[in-house]
Order: structure tokens, then sequence, then C-alpha cells
């Protein structure tokens, strides 16, 4: 609506008294021009945290993309479904402020001395609740390791106001797309929507090599990879949906939703024949875990 057609819409309402229908249109956060993307990235490996832009690509990726999408969009905020937040039954932070988690342990006292300050946006995050009244609202949350350590580098600066929504860890899959699927307004208010996981981590088997100083992948991660890739490309999202038993090591991949469920997320948001670029692909680098990342739609 421009500017003077706004303005008269008031001045109409305020001469007929009609107070609630005023209220009515400011209540409504309003559409932006163009549609915000969807993205889907890993959050990295808890122990890169303290690593550089200059010594992990990965980083690096997600600082030249924060700056790409900063210049072709005005975000209002972020909202992140983090693999960290699981919960029984949906709910989102309405904080004004965030908490930094620190939901990694045993690590050296320099991981837990990285800062992250990003404020909350719990304007925004009412109109989840708005939108599915059945995510509740909460205060007893912050920003955890599903989310900060990837920020830290889309928006160094924290300059972009963001909040969480947890994953319902006992729903079914086909709960987080549909979820994802109602959530799809946001995207036309300046709300960039981030699913944050891993399209594979079983860290019962990384563990194992890792106790050993063994980094090497085990070697079925990259068939499983490659093969998500080819469902992404197709836009075989039932197949993605039915991660569980769509292929033989669907649940070797992901024996535990959580890392998972978030791009099911993504996929929900995603519109028929928007474009799905993978902007990171580095390859397997470590055992049972992989840091493919995609984004949706037009940058």
């Amino acid at each position: 609506m421009e500017r003077k057609d706004f303005l008269k819409s008031i001045l109409s309402l305020m001469a007929m008294g009609t107070l609630s229908s005023f209220k009515n249109i400011t209540d409504t956060f309003p559409n932006q021009g163009r549609k915000m993307p969807v993205l889907f990235t890993s959050h990295g490996n808890p122990m890169d945290i303290p690593l550089t832009r200059e010594q992990r690509p990965f980083w690096k990726t997600l600082y030249e993309l924060g700056l790409k999408l900063q210049q072709h969009f005005e975000i209002k905020a972020v909202l992140v479904v983090s693999a960290h937040w699981c919960s029984k039954g949906t709910f989102v932070n309405i904080s004004k402020e965030q908490t930094q988690i620190y939901d990694f342990y045993g690590f050296p006292d320099e991981y837990y001395k990285v800062k992250y300050a990003a404020h909350g946006a719990p304007d925004i995050a009412h109109e989840v609740n708005k939108i599915v009244p059945s995510v509740a609202e909460t205060t007893e949350w912050g920003l955890d390791h599903g989310a900060w350590p990837m920020l830290m580098h889309l928006f160094p600066q924290g300059n972009v106001p963001v909040f969480q929504m947890s994953i319902d860890y006992y729903a079914k899959p086909e709960y987080h797309y549909d979820l994802g699927r109602q959530l799809k307004s946001l995207r036309e208010k300046g709300v960039l929507i981030i699913g944050s996981g891993s399209l594979i981590h079983n860290l019962r088997l990384a563990m194992q090599k890792f106790s050993t100083n063994d980094m090497t992948p085990f070697g079925w991660e990259a068939e499983y990879d490659t093969w998500i890739a080819q469902q992404l490309n197709a836009r075989n999202f039932k197949a993605l949906i039915d991660y569980e038993t769509s292929h033989k090591l669907g649940k070797l991949a992901s024996p535990t939703p959580d890392h998972f469920v978030p791009v099911l997320y993504s996929l929900g948001l995603t519109d028929a024949n928007e474009p799905i670029k993978f902007f990171y692909e580095g390859g397997i680098t470590i055992p049972a875990f992989s840091e493919r990342s995609f984004i949706v739609g037009d940058v």
C-alpha cells in the first residue's frame, strides 16, 4: 500500500469512527515487496567454533552469503529452527533479549568465551503463534549452538533480530513439513527462516572415530549425501519426508530426528518451481557428518 493510500485509509476510518477496523490494519505485520529466501544450513561442528573465516571455508561462505542477503533484502528478523532445541510440543521464543546458550560440554575454556550478541524479535515472534496457535510462546530459551555459531558469521554485527522455534522431538516428519508450509506468509513479511541441522548426523559413530583421533569418513557418507542432493534437485520432497525408509542408509545417517527434520521446515516453506541451490558443498570431511547446505528462492 502506498503511503498516501494508507493515510487516506486512516482518515476514512477515523471519520467513520471504526477504530476496530483501524486496529486490524495496524495489527498486521506488513508485507514487503520481495519474498524472503529460505535457508537450510549446517551449523558446523562445535570443535570449529574458535576458527576464523580464513581457517574455515564454511564460515567464509556464510559470511559472504550474509553480505549478499543484506544487500538484496530488508531482513526484519531471522527465525531459526535449530536441531538443538528439542521439546515435547512446539514452542517459539518471544524474548526481547537473547541468552547465548553454550550447550556443548567438556571443551576448553576458549569455546565458552566466544560471544554473539543479538536481540530478539518479540513482535514478529508473536506472528508465529497467530498463524499457528498450537505453537506455544515461551521466554525460556535463547540462542543455542545450532544458531549462534553460524549466525556470528552470517550476520557478524548482530544487527538482525533473531528468535528460535523448537522441534517437537516426538512428532512425525509430516508434522514438521506441514508446519513449515503454514509459516510461508512470514517470507512475505521480511522474515528469513533458517533450518539448522545436518543432512548426515550420527554422533555415536562419529565419536567412535574421534576417540581414537581418526577423522576419516566411514565411506558410506558420500553415497547418502549424493542421494540427498539428487532428491533435492529432483524436488522429490516425499523421499526426504520419508527419509527413514526411502534409502537404505537413512536410519544410519540420521538415527535421531533432531538434525534432519530442520530440512523439512525449509522444504515446507518452498513454493512450487522455486529454485533450490546449494550454497555450500564441502564434501565429506569428517565421519558421519555432512555440511551440504542450500538456499530456496532467488537472491
